[in-house]
């Protein structure tokens, strides 16, 4: 007897959003920690329904991927986000960062 398997609820959504969370770790850290967060929810959300009944479902694969994506992307986008806070920090505030790169471009001319 053959199952109607139908794909996994937001299974391409989790993938998706996996991959930008990695590509939100370029805006400051902050966009790729939200998407990483919400894609590991979905993404418990998916796996749970799958665990309860594996042979109904298809798109596992894309969930598993999703995963693994939006823990490297919270991981870059966390490294990335602390990295300048740090910069503020050590600068003091946005003036002193800015300042410390207007040093950085006299030598060069710009």
């Amino acid at each position: 007897m053959e199952l109607n398997k139908q794909e996994l609820p937001n299974a391409t959504l989790i993938l998706i959003l996996g991959i930008l969370s990695i590509v939100g770790c370029c805006c400051y850290g902050i966009v790729g920690v939200i998407f990483g967060i919400i894609t590991l929810i979905l993404a418990k959300k998916a796996m749970e329904i799958y665990n309860a009944n594996p042979e109904m479902y298809l798109g596992y694969q894309n969930v598993k991927l999703g995963r693994i994506l939006a823990i490297i992307g919270l991981v870059l986008s966390a490294l990335f986000l602390l990295t300048f806070i740090g910069a503020l920090i050590f600068y003091g505030g946005m003036e002193g960062l800015e300042e410390f790169q207007r040093e950085m471009m006299e030598p060069q001319g710009m």
